[in-house]
């Protein structure tokens, strides 16, 4: 066993009221890690160690000889995966935290103080570990997350074409609306093979494209370049090659989701056709991504409006399909950052304003609730009275914090969504509205009355 490294400036923490008492708190860095064990338990408390593998073993084995159980770390950049992973196949309770939870007090700051003042934090109950769905759903996440950055370089790529394509003086995406579609495809091949007669190229015009023939044409003749055409083809060819790579990816995310459990009833309803039914778009899942969230899920959640099957697969990714480790809607809503941030001090509310989260799910709901503004039902009329009465941002934030709760209540319930349920509360809501027109009338001196309703 190679020679442990002395670490230098270790210091006594003040003594209080232990609640773990077989704690370790570890500061990760790129190449090394720095860990800090109960004082007693060995007769050098701090070590460091590399961030090889053997050496992450190695690390613990010693937390193990140390009789340590639980375990506090920062979860800085990627590097705390390898380590989180490791730990958890030993057996440790592993408390990732956030790194603005955990900040030292004023003063000296080192890597040995750091991994110290974790231990201390963590010993006397003072941490909150940071929510992580299990391994299954982490490697669902992980290809899902890696779909998205091939989606936004393909789509750097159509940039390319259309730039190249502006530069030959080509008016093709301005007369049809993707280029990437049938017609695009077959007329940008077609030039790169050769062809240049501009009727011959619009003949391969789809009957669905709402652009006349002869307009196609005159936007197809243009002044052709060797240069320009060099780089419209590595752009098609590399757009295609991240084309068969998505591909590739919604057949390992189908073969991962077919693994997780179902939570299906005894006797599961079929699924039915949902209102905004669309044959998937370009971008979308090539499979029934709706089907196997419902069979996860074991209730609907594309019934509730604005929530298509991505916003419940973002959900599934980065939560999982049991919320039972938030006690309450409103926790959960807080751990999005949809509720006020409340900041009181002698009395006085210094601020409301929710605070500001980089996740996922909370830039879903929220464009879900901005998909609302048309919306017929019961939370479309809601956004559109928080619009009035608050303002558009202020009010994708609130009917985002409603479309949380009502995942909630569906999800650990499993009980499908009824608009029915929502009557009274519109009920109630058109009686505020007709007091409130009561009293703006009689105050210019009006009295309503009254009369057939306009359709």
């Amino acid at each position: 066993m190679p020679k442990q490294k002395r670490t230098r400036n270790a210091r006594t923490l003040p003594v209080a009221r232990v609640l773990e008492p077989n704690a370790a708190g570890i500061d990760i860095a790129a190449t090394e890690v720095y860990v800090a064990v109960p004082t007693g338990r060995d007769p050098q408390p701090v070590r460091r160690f590399s961030t090889f593998t053997d050496d992450l073993h190695r690390l613990a084995d010693w937390l193990q000889a140390c009789r340590v159980q639980s375990v506090a770390m920062e979860s800085t950049g990627v590097f705390w995966i390898p380590l989180f992973q490791i730990l958890e196949d030993h057996g440790f309770r592993v408390c990732l935290v956030n790194a603005r939870h955990v900040k030292n007090v004023p003063g000296r700051k080192t890597d040995v103080s750091d991994c110290q003042w974790l231990q201390y934090l963590h010993s006397v109950g003072l941490l909150r570990a940071s929510h992580r769905p299990t391994q299954t759903i982490c490697a669902v996440r992980s290809i899902w997350r890696h779909r998205e950055s091939l989606v936004q370089m393909a789509a750097v790529h159509i940039q390319h074409m259309q730039k190249a394509l502006d530069q030959m003086n080509l008016q093709l995406h301005h007369v049809i609306s993707d280029i990437t579609g049938t017609t695009g495809l077959a007329i940008i091949s077609a030039v790169l093979g050769g062809e240049r007669n501009p009727e011959n190229l619009a003949t391969l015009r789809d009957p669905r494209i709402v652009a006349s023939r002869e307009t196609i044409a005159r936007a197809l003749v243009g002044d052709y370049r060797a240069e320009h055409l060099f780089t419209l083809r590595q752009s098609l060819q590399a757009y295609r090659q991240y084309q068969q790579w998505i591909a590739a990816c919604d057949s390992e995310i189908e073969r991962q989701l077919q693994v997780l459990p179902g939570n299906l009833p005894d006797d599961p309803k079929a699924l039915s056709k949902p209102r905004d039914h669309h044959k998937p778009r370009r971008n979308e899942p090539r499979f029934d991504l709706r089907s196997q969230l419902y069979r996860i899920f074991g209730v609907d959640l594309t019934a509730v409006p604005g929530v298509s099957s991505l916003t419940a697969h973002t959900l599934l990714t980065e939560v999982g399909p049991d919320l039972r480790r938030f006690p309450n809607a409103a926790a959960f809503a807080s751990w999005l950052g949809l509720c006020p941030d409340n900041r009181i001090s002698g009395g006085r509310v210094l601020s409301v304003v929710t605070r500001k989260v980089k996740n996922r799910l909370t830039i879903a709901l929220r464009m879900a609730a901005q998909s609302l503004h048309r919306s017929q039902s019961y939370l479309g009329q809601y956004f559109r009275r928080m619009r009035i009465r608050l303002g558009t941002p202020p009010a994708i934030t609130a009917a985002a914090h409603k479309l949380a709760r009502v995942l909630y209540h569906l999800i650990t319930t499993r009980q499908p969504y009824e608009e029915s349920t929502f009557a009274a509360m519109e009920e109630r809501a058109r009686q505020r509205q007709l007091l409130r027109l009561t009293k703006q009338a009689a105050r210019f001196g009006f009295q309503l009355v009254p009369g057939r309703s306009v359709p």
